[in-house]
C-alpha cells in the first residue's frame, strides 16, 4: 500500500509540475524538465541508477521497477523531460526512450503494421527508411511512398494505416504541412507519426499539430555533444505509448544509464545551443548563396527557400543544417578536406559543426557534390570565413587541374 500510495503521490506531484510548466518559457522548461522535487542536500539531478534488477518483494504488478531491461530510474526522468518538451502541459504524453533513433522508428513501424496494411513512408527521408521498408514488405505491408514537398503524401492516403512524415526532410530540408496531413490521415482512419530529429521539441512539436506519433534520434541537436546514441517516441496516450514499449522490451532495444543520464543534463541547454545553431544557419545560407560554385542553397529559415511558408506556420525555429550543392564529387571532397573548423563527419546537431558529402553512402538521391553541412555554436563569422577559404582552396585546384578551363565558378571578392 505504501508504495502504491508512494506512486501516487509522485504522479500528482508530475501533474502539478507539467501545468506549471507549460507556462514557462522554453529556456526555462529545459533547464527544470524531468528534474524531482527539491530536496535539502539531494543533487538537483540524481545520478544514473546502474542497476539490471532491483529488490522485488510480494507481486510485481504494481512495483515501478522490476529487471533492467522494462524500466530504469534515469530513464523514467529522461521520459518524463521529453514528454514535458515535446507536449508541455499534456499530462497524457507518454515517451519511450531507446538506444538509438533507428530503435525508436522501428519501435512504431514494426509494432503497428501488420500483414495486409498500407504504411505511407516519405520517398526522401532518412536513408534507413529504405531497409526498413523492404522490411515492412517482407512481411506482407503495402508501402506506399511520396515526397516531402508539396504535401505529396496525400495522394497516398487512400486505405493507409499509418503515415509516417519527416520534416524537415533529411538531408533535402523540404517541408510539409503536419497538421494538414494529419487531418487528411486521421480522416481515413491512419495513424501519423512525425520524425522530428531536424527541429527537436523547440522548434516544432507535431503532438500540438495533430500527430499522435513524436519520434527523433536524440543522437543529433537534442543531445548536442556526438557522444550519446539514443532515440525515443513520444505518444499523446498510454494506449498508443504500450505497444512501442512492449516492443523495447520484447527486442532489448534499450538504452543505457549512462547515455540516458548524459541526454538529460544535455537538455539544460538546449534552448541555447539550438538558438545559437538557427542564426548561425542562416548566416552561413546567406554566405554560400554568394559564391558561384555553389548551387541549390537550402535552409527552411530563408526566407525564399521553397519550403519557408510552410515551415513558418508550424516551426518556432529552422534548425541547423544547411544543404547544398557543389560542381562535383571531387570538388565536394577537396572543400571538405580543406576546412578547419568543420570537420568531416556524418549525423548533425552537434555544438561543433560538422559537413559531409551524402552521396558517399549511397542511400541518397541526391547529386555527387550534395553537401550537408551541420552548423554549430561557433561565431559565425569564423565559420563563414572557414567555408570561404574552403571554397577558394577546391576552387584554385579545379582551376589548376584544367588549366584554368571549365571555371565552376566566380570566387567570392
Amino acid at each position: 500500500m505504501t508504495d502504491a500510495r508512494n506512486a501516487q503521490d509522485a504522479r500528482s506531484t508530475q501533474r502539478t509540475e507539467v501545468a506549471r510548466g507549460a507556462r514557462d518559457g522554453d529556456g526555462t522548461r529545459v533547464v527544470r524538465a524531468g528534474l524531482p522535487a527539491e530536496e535539502p542536500y539531494a543533487p538537483p539531478m540524481p545520478g544514473p541508477v546502474l542497476a539490471a534488477h532491483y529488490h522485488l518483494p510480494g507481486d510485481p504488478a504494481h512495483a515501478p521497477y522490476t529487471y533492467g531491461r522494462d524500466n530504469n530510474p534515469t530513464w523514467t526522468a529522461l521520459e518524463r523531460a521529453i514528454s514535458e518538451l515535446e507536449a508541455p502541459g499534456d499530462e497524457t504524453a507518454r515517451t519511450t526512450v531507446f538506444a538509438s533513433g533507428m530503435a525508436a522508428i522501428s519501435a512504431v513501424l514494426l509494432s503497428r503494421a501488420k500483414p495486409g496494411d498500407v504504411v505511407v513512408l516519405p520517398s526522401d527521408g532518412y536513408n534507413l527508411l529504405v531497409p526498413t521498408r523492404e522490411r515492412l514488405e517482407g512481411w506482407g505491408v503495402e508501402v506506399r511512398t511520396a515526397p516531402t514537398g508539396g504535401d505529396a503524401q496525400l495522394d497516398a492516403l487512400d486505405g493507409a494505416s499509418l503515415l509516417w512524415l519527416e520534416t524537415p526532410s533529411n538531408p533535402g530540408l523540404d517541408v510539409c504541412d503536419i497538421r494538414r496531413l494529419a487531418d487528411a490521415a486521421h480522416e481515413r482512419g491512419a495513424l501519423v507519426a512525425v520524425d522530428n530529429t531536424l527541429a527537436t521539441p523547440l522548434g516544432q512539436r507535431p503532438l500540438e499539430l495533430g500527430a499522435d506519433y513524436s519520434v527523433a534520434s536524440g543522437t543529433k541537436a537534442l543531445t548536442g555533444h556526438g557522444d550519446v546514441l539514443l532515440g525515443y517516441v513520444t505518444c499523446r496516450s498510454e494506449e498508443l505509448a504500450a505497444p512501442v514499449r512492449s516492443w523495447r522490451k520484447t527486442v532489448g532495444a534499450i538504452p543505457g544509464p549512462l547515455e540516458s543520464w548524459l541526454a538529460h543534463r544535455s537538455l539544460a541547454t538546449l534552448e541555447l545551443r539550438t538558438a545559437r545553431q538557427a542564426a548561425n544557419a542562416i548566416a552561413v545560407a546567406e554566405a554560400l548563396r554568394g559564391r558561384g560554385e555553389v548551387s541549390d542553397v537550402r535552409h527552411p529559415g530563408l526566407p525564399d527557400d521553397p519550403a519557408h511558408g510552410t515551415a513558418a506556420r508550424q516551426m518556432r525555429r529552422f534548425g541547423c543544417v544547411v544543404s547544398f550543392t557543389l560542381p562535383d564529387k571531387e570538388f565536394a571532397e577537396r572543400f571538405l578536406a580543406a576546412l578547419r573548423l568543420v570537420g568531416d563527419a556524418t549525423s548533425f546537431g552537434g555544438v561543433r559543426s560538422t559537413a559531409e558529402r551524402r552521396g558517399r553512402w549511397g542511400g541518397d538521391d541526391v547529386p555527387e557534390g550534395f553537401v550537408r553541412l551541420s552548423v554549430g555554436v561557433e561565431d559565425a563569422a569564423d565559420l563563414v570565413a572557414d567555408l570561404h577559404a574552403a571554397l577558394d582552396t577546391a576552387l584554385d585546384a579545379a582551376l589548376d587541374a584544367t588549366g584554368g578551363r571549365d571555371r565552376p565558378g566566380a570566387r567570392n571578392g
